[in-house]
């Protein structure tokens, strides 16, 4: 059994303790380790006092496992399986009960010390191994991808003079690009520089780098190819589809304001009922920042449900029969706020702007002023 560096600190705090007790002659601090016998080696990990020798592992057959009335044992001991001994000897015997209670307090201290050690060493070895397993995952997806991207631009050669079905493997391409980012973003998990931790350490971590920004860049560039879904995903479900009358001419973090419009487009397909119009409206405000809203003409959203449907996990009635997690909503709020913008639900989306439908939900997005120089 090996023990971490976090574990060793302690245990060398543990035994200075006793830096006080003249009656006390040694402390030999065992882990198990699996022997040629039914019963385990005992390998020293510690002791005091500390003069620098290196102490031969105590195998099954020694004499040392004897007690004595000078050399006792005290098992590190979780449910039925030994995890170690503390081997004590005294000068003094019967042990003065402030020395056999503080060992006592020791044995319990390394015990469950031991335990949380263990638990430790599995989770980061099945951490490991889960890491092993994405990357060759992630390996393999990138060739049925990079197939994907081949196809769709001979099938794009093949339709250059069809514009009716040119936008529809445009579309694909777009898609395809869209994966390869979250392809990325999976591949650079856990490789990136961990940073300090300022402020709410609570704070959840909203996208990956690799899917923000960078800082700049127009949103129309990141809307086109969510429209385009929209349009198809429309036609599929043969429900109306009102795209926006303009695009908005704003530039900033436009990567995490598409994340946001994804989740309410997905949502709005999901959960409005069959046939029911979606569309997107764009409107610069009279302050200044752009308002962008993903709307729907089916039920409203309840009035019980209102006030919880930006909590993460929170999944209303009409969700309960669908699959999904919760999470796109409040995902989608908390981008926004930092962003500098915010995401608020207005019933009916006519609130808005009279134009649009007298019933239904209106989930409005408002962005922060462009980034200085745009």
């Amino acid at each position: 059994m090996q023990v971490s560096t976090r574990f060793s600190a302690l245990l060398r705090f543990q035994l200075a303790q006793f830096a006080d007790r003249a009656d006390l002659r040694s402390l030999v601090v065992y882990v198990t380790q699996p022997g040629n016998g039914s019963a385990p080696s005992l390998v020293p990990i510690g002791q005091w006092p500390s003069d620098g020798r290196a102490l031969p592992p105590v195998e099954a057959s020694s004499p040392l496992r004897v007690p004595s009335e000078e050399r006792r044992w005290l098992p590190l001991r979780h449910q039925n399986v030994l995890l170690g001994a503390i081997q004590v000897e005294t000068s003094v015997v019967p042990w003065p009960d402030t020395l056999g209670q503080r060992l006592q307090a020791v044995a319990l201290c390394l015990t469950e010390a031991l335990c949380l050690d263990l638990e430790q060493q599995r989770l980061q070895r099945t951490l490991q191994e889960q890491h092993a397993e994405l990357d060759l995952l992630l390996h393999q997806l990138r060739n049925p991808l990079a197939a994907l991207r081949t196809f769709g631009q001979l099938l794009l050669r093949r339709l250059e003079q069809d514009n009716q079905n040119r936008p529809l493997v445009e579309g694909l391409l777009a898609e395809q690009r869209q994966l390869n980012r979250y392809v990325d973003a999976l591949s650079q998990l856990g490789q990136r520089d961990t940073p300090a931790v300022t402020g709410d350490a609570s704070q959840p971590l909203l996208l990956p780098p690799v899917l923000i920004g960078p800082e700049g860049e127009p949103l129309q560039d990141w809307l086109e190819p969510l429209l385009q879904r929209a349009a198809a995903t429309a036609a599929l479900q043969g429900r109306p589809w009102h795209p926006p009358a303009c695009i908005p001419s704003w530039r900033g973090d436009s990567g995490a304001v598409a994340e946001i419009l994804a989740n309410l487009l997905e949502n709005a397909f999901r959960y409005s009922p069959a046939g029911s119009a979606i569309g997107l409206h764009c409107q610069a405000t009279t302050a200044g920042p752009w308002q962008l809203t993903v709307w729907d003409a089916g039920e409203p959203i309840a009035a019980e449900e209102r006030g919880a449907i930006f909590e993460r996990g929170f999944r209303g009635r009409a969700g309960q029969a669908r699959t999904g997690t919760g999470l796109g909503l409040a995902l989608a709020r908390d981008l926004a706020r930092n962003l500098g913008g915010d995401l608020t639900l207005v019933l009916p989306p006519a609130a808005i702007a009279p134009e649009l439908p007298g019933h239904g939900n209106a989930f409005c997005l408002s962005l922060p002023a462009a980034a200085p120089g745009h």
